[in-house]
C-alpha cells in the first residue's frame, strides 16, 4: 500500500500506517502477538554507592519528595532489592508455569551485581535485551560517555549470558540514544517508541533502523506513578481490556501487537503477582495469539517485511 506523506518539514511521523495498517502476518496466522517485557533495573538506579549524588526518587512503593544527598537512603534501596532477592523469581515462576517466554530488558549494571539472575533468564529461554548499562535518565548525558556505556552494557549481558543482546531499550532517552544504536551495530530493533501497534522503520545512522514500540499504560509502573493504577484489579481490567480490544481486531482483518511491560520490585509483590497469574491464566484460553520475545518478532518483521527502498 501507499502511505502518502503530509506537506510539511515536520520533524515527527503524525501519520503512520494511516487507517489500513498493513496485515504484519504473525507465524500461524496468529490475529495478536503479544509481547511481555520484564524490566531488571535493581540496583542500576541512582545511589551514591553507583557514584551519583543522591537517592532514587522514581518507581518504587513511596515516588516523589527530595532524593538524600550525599548518602544512602537504605528504605529506597531496600524496594529495589526486593524485586533482585524476591520478586524476580515469583514472575519467572510465573511465566515458567504457562510456559510463556518474555523479553528482560536488562540494564548492565544491575545484571552485573545478580548473575544468577542472568543465568535463569538464559535457562529458560527469555530474550535478554539491553536497557542501558544504568537506570536513569541520559537526556543531558554527552555523546561520548553515552557511547562507551552503551557497549558495557552489551559487553556486559554477552559475558554474564554468553549471548549478544539484539534488541535496546533505554526509556529515558538521549537525543543521540538512536542514532547511537544504529551506529553501534548488530541490533535489530529498539523500542524507545510508544507510537503505533505494529513495528515500524525508520532511518537511522543513514540507514533503515527497526522500531518495536513499546507501551507506558499496560504497564505496571502505573502502580506507582499518578494517574494509576492504586489497586491490582484496575491494572488487571486495564491489560485484559486491551488485550480483548486487540484480539478482536485482529479477529476482524486488522492483526496488531501488544506489550505488557513489567518490573521486578512492582508486579513480583505477592498482591500484585496474583494480578498477573490471572491475566496469563486468561491468555493461556486463547489459541491464535503468538506469545513472543521481542526478538521474534523484529526477525519476522525484517523477514517479512523488508524495508522498502
Amino acid at each position: 500500500m501507499t502511505i502518502l506523506a503530509a506537506d510539511t518539514d515536520y520533524p515527527r511521523d503524525l501519520l503512520g500506517y494511516g487507517p489500513r495498517p498493513p496485515d504484519p502476518q504473525w507465524p500461524g496466522g496468529a490475529k495478536l502477538a503479544l509481547s511481555f517485557v520484564l524490566n531488571y533495573e535493581e540496583g542500576g538506579e541512582n545511589t551514591v554507592l553507583n557514584g551519583d549524588a543522591g537517592s532514587e526518587l522514581y518507581l518504587h512503593e513511596v515516588p516523589g519528595g527530595s532524593p538524600v544527598l550525599g548518602e544512602r537512603n537504605r528504605t529506597v534501596e531496600s524496594q529495589f532489592d526486593y524485586g533482585a532477592r524476591a520478586g524476580v523469581w515469583r514472575v519467572l515462576r510465573a511465566f515458567a508455569t504457562h510456559g510463556m517466554p518474555l523479553t528482560v530488558y536488562a540494564v548492565g549494571r544491575a545484571l552485573e551485581l545478580n548473575p544468577d539472575a542472568a543465568r535463569a533468564f538464559v535457562a529458560a529461554g527469555h530474550e535478554v535485551a539491553s536497557h542501558a548499562w544504568r537506570w536513569i535518565d541520559y537526556h543531558g548525558m554527552d555523546e561520548a560517555t553515552e557511547r562507551a556505556e552503551m557497549a558495557r552494557c552489551v559487553e556486559t549481558i554477552e559475558r554474564l549470558t554468553g549471548e549478544r543482546p539484539v534488541g535496546w531499550y533505554t526509556g529515558r532517552i538521549s537525543p543521540n540514544t538512536r542514532r547511537l544504536v544504529a551506529e553501534y551495530g548488530g541490533f535489530l530493533y529498539d523500542s524507545d517508541a510508544y507510537d503505533d501497534d505494529l513495528p515500524h522503520y525508520v532511518t537511522a545512522a543513514g540507514k533503515p533502523h527497526l522500531v518495536i514500540p513499546y507501551t507506558l499504560d499496560n504497564n505496571d509502573m502505573k502502580y506507582a506513578v499518578p494517574p494509576g493504577f492504586g489497586d491490582p484489579d484496575g491494572w488487571e481490567r486495564h491489560l485484559t481490556d486491551a488485550f480483548e480490544v486487540l484480539l478482536a481486531e485482529g479477529r476482524a482483518g486488522s492483526p496488531k501487537m501488544m506489550s505488557v511491560g513489567l518490573h521486578c520490585r512492582l508486579v513480583g509483590r505477592p498482591g500484585r503477582a496474583a494480578a498477573l497469574q490471572r491475566f496469563l491464566a486468561r491468555v493461556a484460553r486463547e489459541r491464535d495469539v503468538w506469545i513472543c520475545r521481542r526478538a521474534d518478532i523484529a526477525r519476522h518483521w525484517w523477514a517479512t517485511h523488508p524495508p522498502s527502498r
